[in-house]
C-alpha cells in the first residue's frame, strides 16, 4: 500500500507529516531521506509482516507456557495438626513440614478454642511443640493457621482431651544411667501400666529415669526441664494405680518422702493415727461400734457454745463494767438498810429505859414552842425544878437517868444527882 504524505516540519528527531484530508502524523525523521525540508512530498509503503508476527506469537506463548507450569500449578498446602501425645497437664502436637511452593511466608500461628496461642518460631525447622499447664481431664481443640503471600491456609480442628490422673498411657520415660537389672525391672513396669518407653530425650518425655545424674541424655533433660527421678517413682505410679508426686523422688530428695510399699496412702494415715495420744486413739476406738460395716446411725455432739466473753469482747467490758457498779450500788443500799436498823434498835432501846425522859423532852419543845424569845430564861426555871425534885428526900432514882439526852441544863444537873 502506497501512501503519498507532505512534510509539514522536521525537527532533528521528528518530522510532521500531513495527509490528504488534512491530518498530522508523527514520524521519525531519520527515516526520512536527508534532503527533505518542508514541503517535500514523500511517499510511504506500509505492508504487514507475517513471518515476523508469527515468530513473535510463538515465544510469547513458550514464555506463557512455563511461567504457568513454575507457578500455576503449584501452591502452598495446608498445614495438618496431629497429637504426638497427652498427659494429664500438657499435650505435644506436630505437623508435617510446611510446603509454600512459590509463596512467601508471613507467618504459622496455632490457636487454641479459638484464640491465639502463639507464634512457632522457625517454622521451616520446627515441627512440634508442646502446650502446657493444661486442666486434667479436660477437652481442648487447636487449630494451625498458615498465612502466606499466596493466601492463608488453615489446619483442621483437633480435638484432644487430657488424662485422668489413674490414666498412665501419657508417661513417656526415657532411661538413664542405671544397672542392667534395674533396667530391666524398669521397662516391664513400663510395659505394664501401658506407658511408652524411649531412648532418647524428645519434646514428649515426661521423665527421666536414672540412678545417677550425669551423661549426655541427662543433660540435655536438664535443658527442657524434664523432671529427672529415680526408677521407684515408675514403681510408686504402678503400686498407686495413678500418677504421684515427684518431689521425694528427685536423685537428691529425701528416701522418706516417697510412698514405698502397696497402699502407702494408708501407711501415711496409720503413721498419723500412730502418732495421735494413747487417750485420743482410746476414745476413738471406744466410739466404733462392733458392726461397723452395717449402716448406722450417729448422734455428733453439739459443738459448744463459745463464751460470750470469747464472741464479743468489747461487749463482755461493759458489761463487766455494769455489774461492778451494779455490786456497789447493791452494797450502799445493804449499808442503809444496816444503818437503819440500827437506828430503829437504838430508840427502842431510848424508849424502854428513858420514858420520862422523852416526856421531858416534849415538853421542853412545846415550851420552845410558846416562848416569845425567853427560851433561854424558860430553860433555866426548868433546870431549877429539876434540880429541887432532885434534892428533895422523897426523889427516887430512876434508873438509866445519866444516859437521858437532856440537854446543856440537864448535864449540869448530873453531878448533883451524884452526890
Amino acid at each position: 500500500m502506497l501512501v503519498s504524505l507532505t512534510v509539514g516540519k522536521v525537527d532533528a528527531g521528528v518530522a510532521v507529516l500531513l495527509t490528504e484530508d488534512k491530518r498530522l502524523i508523527e514520524f521519525p525523521s531519520i527515516l526520512l531521506p536527508p534532503d527533505i525540508h518542508s514541503g517535500s512530498i514523500v511517499d510511504v509503503t506500509v505492508a504487514q509482516n507475517l513471518n515476523a508476527e508469527a515468530a513473535s506469537a510463538k515465544a510469547f506463548q513458550t514464555l506463557q507456557t512455563s511461567i504457568l507450569s513454575e507457578f500455576g500449578y503449584a501452591e502452598p498446602t495446608t498445614p495438618v495438626l496431629k497429637c504426638r501425645n497427652a498427659t494429664q497437664t500438657s499435650v505435644v502436637l506436630e505437623w508435617d513440614p510446611i510446603e509454600l511452593a512459590t509463596a512467601d511466608l508471613r507467618s504459622l500461628t496455632l490457636y487454641r478454642k479459638g484464640n491465639k496461642a502463639g507464634t512457632i518460631p522457625k517454622p521451616f525447622e520446627n515441627t512440634s511443640t508442646k502446650i502446657s499447664g493444661l486442666a486434667v481431664d479436660t477437652e481442648y481443640d487447636f487449630q494451625l493457621i498458615l498465612r502466606t503471600s499466596a493466601g492463608t491456609y488453615t489446619s483442621e480442628k483437633l480435638v484432644v482431651r487430657t488424662h485422668k490422673m489413674t490414666d498412665l498411657s501419657g508417661i513417656t520415660v526415657t532411661p538413664g544411667i542405671m544397672p542392667a537389672p534395674l533396667r530391666d525391672s524398669l521397662e516391664g513396669t513400663i510395659e505394664r501400666m501401658g506407658a511408652k518407653l524411649n531412648e532418647s530425650v524428645r519434646i514428649d518425655t515426661t521423665h527421666f529415669v536414672c540412678t545417677e545424674g550425669h551423661g549426655e541424655d541427662w543433660e540435655r533433660a536438664m535443658e527442657m526441664n524434664v523432671p529427672v527421678v529415680v526408677p521407684d517413682w515408675v514403681k510408686g505410679c504402678e503400686r498407686e494405680g495413678r500418677i504421684v508426686g515427684v518431689r521425694g523422688y528427685y536423685l537428691n530428695a529425701d528416701p522418706k518422702l516417697r510412698q514405698v510399699g502397696p497402699g502407702a496412702g494408708l501407711q501415711r494415715n496409720e503413721s498419723q493415727q500412730s502418732e495421735m495420744p494413747m487417750r485420743s486413739r482410746q476414745e476413738s476406738r471406744q466410739e466404733l461400734p462392733s458392726n461397723a460395716g452395717t449402716p448406722r446411725t450417729e448422734i455428733t455432739p453439739a459443738t459448744p457454745e463459745k463464751t460470750q466473753q470469747e464472741r464479743r469482747p468489747e461487749v463482755a467490758d461493759d458489761e463487766d463494767e455494769e455489774d461492778e457498779v451494779s455490786s456497789k450500788r447493791q452494797a450502799e443500799q445493804e449499808d442503809e438498810a444496816r444503818s437503819s436498823k440500827d437506828d430503829e434498835r437504838h430508840r427502842g432501846e431510848e424508849d424502854m429505859s428513858g420514858g420520862d425522859s422523852q416526856g421531858d423532852s416534849e415538853e421542853e419543845d412545846n415550851v420552845r414552842s410558846r416562848a416569845d424569845g425567853s427560851a433561854v430564861g424558860s430553860n433555866a426555871s426548868d433546870e431549877g425544878d429539876l434540880g429541887q425534885q432532885l434534892k428533895s428526900p422523897t426523889a427516887k432514882h430512876i434508873p438509866g437517868t445519866e444516859e437521858e439526852p437532856g440537854g446543856a441544863a440537864e448535864e449540869g444537873n448530873f453531878d448533883e444527882v451524884k452526890l
